[in-house]
């Protein structure tokens, strides 16, 4: 984090800057240019005031981040802490009450709703893998591994929103543009950093409900913070957390657009679609029974078969994993942190601060069925009707495939536990001119999944084979005649709810994977002004860092022997550090001339030495000046890193299932496909260049805007392509994807490698504009109406493999392919006073496609969107000088449905109108 004194920052008491800064001279020349000023107070010492308006929300200025940290300015963009002192690269800050415009379960939730960000990871999209209910920050949709989270600029153990209470965040500034040179790694698409509320005095208490109109994905939360000096002032204390309790949304099928559809047969998104022939019960799929059905009483049936194409089933009674798994994952969880910071001398604080979260909860996750399993004509469970008919035929055995809800369908429990603590010191000296800091931090995040429901395949193999005892007349299971095996339970496949509860314990298990990862990180670093030129101080900022990352995964018996027919967890290990060294320098050139009013010159270098790729370095330069009074170009160029992670390094083989459309047998339609995964110690470090240029502009009083460009770049991109996208560039001519294909003798794909390579290049560019406007009423209650526009337009993100370059935006339906609408944007209006507030806000999303990448599908074009959602608040006063808020408000306003096939959307509302009342009471 970067610092600067406490005291430098508008509109807060400095009764010790005098004894800090020795002189008044030394005062002024720290804050020349800042558009600060040094009131003296009564009491003594100072108090720094504004004395120019500037665009709040778009300026990158030091002056205007309101030390919500109790070390001083954060200055996000940037390692300079120049009061004054205007970055090159763009920034966006979100207040608090930004981020509570509509009440969202989580900040990630929040962060979703601006036009920079795509909720690739959420509760909706995550809802059938093993990171489910994660929420980690994802600017522009280059991946989250792309983003770095910060809390008062130190790493998290693990960049998930989740595990940060956010009645502890005051704000948060969001980088959008490269920012390695000065955080290091990750930083390729922008930089999010929490701003804890450290100086806090007081008692804030909240709670809130809310429900969907369909009486669903009920919430219900808690929130306390609480604030105090001690020490006669010198020190602080505050301490603060939050519990929330969703209830997610039970099945996909319980929204229009979102369960039971495919790109059936890459040819039209089609709704109502199942298994063609996994039915309940069972079906039979060979010999003189083929077609038939099964009752639940083991009688024969003629089933309802639909449309069949290939194996999925167009209306009928085909069943869909869809009927049983969540579409918003449920959520419990609570986090909690407090900090302290104490001045040990008048420049010198520490400080530390302890967080911990925990994520838990248990849910229907997806199911593990059988096709064309062989069933011998002596099976003790069927009836003597099928066992004449098959000899009648001739024919000792059959084959059946069955959907196994009433058997095996998994359900995954989830805890996520996270602990991170940080110590901190800060201090000053040379009369304010240098600013120094070290800390360090340690956090460890531990990963605990069981998932009870698969089937133990040698247990059911056995199972499935049972016969009659001729000694007792009863089924047992074969190998208990033939090979003396004990414990085995025979199971009954006929019929929907034939399994006993014994056969059901014999023939599932659980797999098992205990996560842990670990974070020890720490730095020191040196600012000040060495020189003074004509146009200003020249500032600078050095310093170093280092961090130790290392990860382990243990895993049940069970998984290690590869136990389970369809699901095992992998157990891995592996660890890396890297040391740092960065330096960043602002050089004023001109000051106070027609159109070159300050006109200042950044660069800053990072050489960053990894255990595993070596020596790496980031750089970025930038020019910022101001042409009139409150207009402020900028313009940077920065080449930003990204090495591989811990999982990208080390994760083992995995194993998962996915939906593959074949080009070379189209008429299969979508097909369940074995995929495997894992890591590549062998990765080298991406690298992106990185263009952005932009104006910030404050023309009239309470009005400001802002408009960027942006350009990036990134070579060598760590990916897993994924199944789907690896078939399909196969067939486009790169023949080296295709030995990650494997097919049987008849050319059908019997499972895909899919492992971490530096294979392809992503590129996007396009703009951010911002405008806002506060207009004060003078009225008796402080009223004022404020107007703000935030939007992104995409012009292009592609990715490229040196064979096929492939255009993205307008992909838009689909969380797990790349892809952005072209333009995104928010507009709210509201009024707020001392009283009553209220505010309307719209969220705009422009046409496209479900997958843009897909030409084939006749309907896969999506119209434009545009939600509205309706906060409104009235404080009440309460006797004793407490403050007490009341507060409803409404999501998706006008129950807008989502497209079709919104299963995994990351864009678009699945959850329909959902309210939310709730109260803050502060004293």
């Amino acid at each position: 984090m970067v610092v600067v004194a406490p005291d430098l920052a508008a509109g807060r008491t400095a009764p010790a800057l005098r004894g800090r800064y020795a002189s008044d001279e030394a005062i002024a020349r720290l804050l020349r240019g800042s558009g600060l000023r040094a009131v003296a107070n009564p009491r003594g010492g100072y108090r720094i005031e504004r004395v120019e308006s500037v665009p709040s929300a778009t300026r990158q200025d030091a002056a205007t981040a309101q030390g919500a940290s109790g070390e001083g300015i954060v200055v996000t963009g940037s390692r300079i802490d120049l009061p004054g002192y205007e970055s090159p690269t763009p920034l966006l800050r979100m207040t608090q009450s930004d981020l509570q415009v509509v009440s969202r379960p989580n900040l990630g939730a929040a962060f979703a709703d601006l036009p920079q960000f795509k909720a690739a990871e959420s509760p909706v999209t995550s809802s059938t893998n093993t990171g489910a209910g994660r929420f980690p920050i994802n600017i522009r949709g280059l991946g989250a591994q792309r983003s770095l989270l910060l809390m008062d600029g130190r790493r998290l153990v693990d960049g998930d929103l989740n595990s940060v209470p956010s009645i502890m965040i005051a704000n948060v500034d969001v980088v959008t543009g490269g920012a390695s040179a000065a955080w290091g790694s990750d930083a390729v698409a922008g930089v999010v950093n929490l701003i804890v509320d450290s100086d806090y005095e007081g008692v804030r208490l909240g709670a809130h409900s809310g429900i969907s109109s369909r009486g669903d994905a009920q919430e219900y939360g808690f929130s306390g913070k609480f604030g105090t000096r001690f020490a006669d002032g010198r020190g602080h204390f505050v301490i603060g957390g939050e519990y929330v309790d969703n209830k997610g949304i039970g099945r996909r099928t319980d929204r229009a657009n979102t369960g039971r559809w495919s790109s059936l047969g890459n040819t039209t998104l089609t709704p109502d679609i199942g298994y063609a022939t996994r039915l309940k019960g069972g079906y039979i799929t060979s010999g003189v029974l083929q077609g038939q059905g099964f009752n639940p009483d083991g009688t024969l049936r003629t089933p309802d078969i639909g449309t069949v194409v290939g194996s999925s089933m167009i209306g009928g009674e085909g069943p869909s994993n869809d009927d049983y798994s969540v579409l918003v994952t449920p959520q419990r969880r609570y986090a909690v942190m407090g900090k302290a910071s104490y001045e040990l001398t008048d420049t010198l604080q520490i400080s530390a601060d302890l967080r911990y979260s925990r994520f838990y909860n248990s849910y229907a996750w997806f199911g593990s069925h059988i096709d064309n399993w062989t069933i011998q004509a002596d099976n003790a469970f069927l009836n003597s009707d099928i066992r004449e008919a098959l000899a009648a035929a001739g024919q000792d055995s059959f084959r059946l495939s069955r959907f196994n809800g009433d058997l095996a369908f998994a359900d995954i429990d989830v805890d996520r536990r996270n602990i991170q603590g940080t110590i901190a010191l800060d201090g000053s000296f040379g009369d304010g001119r240098w600013r120094y800091g070290a800390y360090y931090s340690h956090g460890e995040y531990r990963n605990k999944l069981r998932t009870p429901g698969f089937l133990i395949a040698e247990n059911f193999a056995n199972a499935v084979d049972a016969v009659i005892d001729p000694a007792t007349g009863a089924p047992v299971c074969r190998v208990q005649l033939t090979q003396g095996v004990s414990g085995c339970v025979p199971l009954n496949l006929f019929g929907e709810g034939a399994p006993s509860q014994a056969a059901i314990d014999y023939t599932t298990g659980t797999p098992r994977f205990n996560g842990l990862d670990k974070l020890d990180t720490y730095g020191a670093s040196l600012r000040g002004e060495p020189v003074d030129l004509p146009a200003g101080p020249v500032s600078i900022a050095v310093g170093v860092e280092g961090r130790r990352l290392s990860t382990r995964a243990d895993i049940g018996e069970m998984d290690a022997a590869g136990a389970f027919r369809t699901f095992n967890f992998s157990g891995f290990s592996g660890s890396y550090n890297v040391k740092e060294a960065f330096a960043e320098v602002v050089l004023p050139l001109v000051h106070d001339t027609p159109l070159l009013r300050k006109l200042q010159l950044n660069g800053a270098v990072r050489a960053s030495d990894y255990s595993t790729s070596g020596t790496i370095w980031s750089w970025k330069l930038g020019l910022t000046n101001e042409f009139f009074p409150g207009v402020i170009g900028r313009v940077t160029r920065s080449r930003d890193i990204r090495a591989p992670n811990l999982t990208e390094l080390y994760t083992t083989p995995t194993m998962s299932y996915g939906g593959i459309v074949d080009p070379r047998n189209p008429d299969a339609g979508t097909t369940s496909t074995l995929i495997y995964g894992g890591g590549n110690p062998q990765l080298q470090p991406e690298l992106a260049n990185t263009w952005t240029a932009g104006l910030t502009m404050a023309p009239l009083p309470g009005l400001t805007a802002s408009i960027d460009y942006f350009n990036i770049a990134i070579n060598d991109v760590i990916s897993t392509l994924g199944g789907q996208n690896i078939v399909d560039r196969c067939e486009a001519g790169n023949t080296n994807l295709c030995g990650y294909i494997n097919r049987d003798s008849a050319g059908r794909i019997t499972s895909i490698t899919s492992s971490q390579v530096n294979l392809a290049q992503f590129k996007t560019d396009g703009i951010d504009a911002e405008v806002a406007y506060s207009l004060p009423l003078n009225n008796s209650a402080n009223g004022r109406i404020d107007v703000r526009l935030i939007g992104t337009w995409v012009n292009s993100f592609t990715r490229d493999d040196d064979i096929t370059k492939i255009e993205y935006v307008g992909t838009q339906g689909y969380a797990f392919s790349d892809g952005t609408p072209r333009l995104r944007a928010n507009l709210s209006v509201g009024y707020a006073s001392d009283g009553f507030s209220g505010l309307v806000r719209g969220r705009f999303i422009s046409a496209g496609y479900w997958d843009r990448t897909r030409p084939t599908l006749t309907n896969n074009d999506y119209a434009a969107f545009m939600y509205f959602d309706l906060n409104l608040s009235q404080k009440v006063a309460v006797a004793g000088g407490k403050s007490l808020e009341i507060y409803g408000n409404v999501a998706n306003l006008f129950d807008k449905d989502p497209p079709i096939y919104s299963t995994f959307t990351p864009y678009y509302d699945v959850i329909g109108r959902y309210m939310t009342i709730g109260a803050r009471l502060e004293f």
